[in-house]
């Protein structure tokens, strides 16, 4: 991968190097009225792709800030539901041990005899 990153960059400044001695000829650029400079038309490219470049790579940092920013809110959430799902998860385990226990009690014997009623039942007249 070194290899092809480094044939890459070497054909760009040779493509850039051949561009350069191909345009030598003067051009005038007018900034502001009055202010005009006067450099060969490669240096004037080459600046003004270089100065694109800068801009596109500052408009990436922004975006990436703004992902950044985006993602860290999620995150905050994202650990937030961990938490609580770790808190639901050490309540079932208690709820669980506690009906363990509570069924390994003898139940009581007034509840475990069946209940017997002593009233007879009176006839509803109608």
């Amino acid at each position: 991968m070194k290899q092809i990153n480094f044939l890459l960059i070497f054909l760009v400044c040779l493509a850039l190097v051949i561009f350069t001695l191909q345009n030598t000829q003067l051009t005038t650029i007018k900034l502001i009225k009055g202010i005009e400079l006067e450099a060969p038309l490669s240096v004037e490219l080459l600046i003004a792709t270089g100065l694109g470049a800068i801009i596109a790579w500052l408009f990436n940092l922004w975006s990436r800030m703004q992902h950044t920013i985006e993602n860290s809110g999620q995150i905050r959430e994202i650990h937030s539901r961990n938490k609580r799902i770790q808190e639901l998860q050490e309540d079932v385990e208690r709820y669980q041990q506690e009906i363990a226990q509570t069924a390994s009690l003898p139940l009581p014997e007034t509840l475990s005899e069946p209940v017997q009623s002593t009233e007879t039942e009176v006839p509803q007249s109608k």
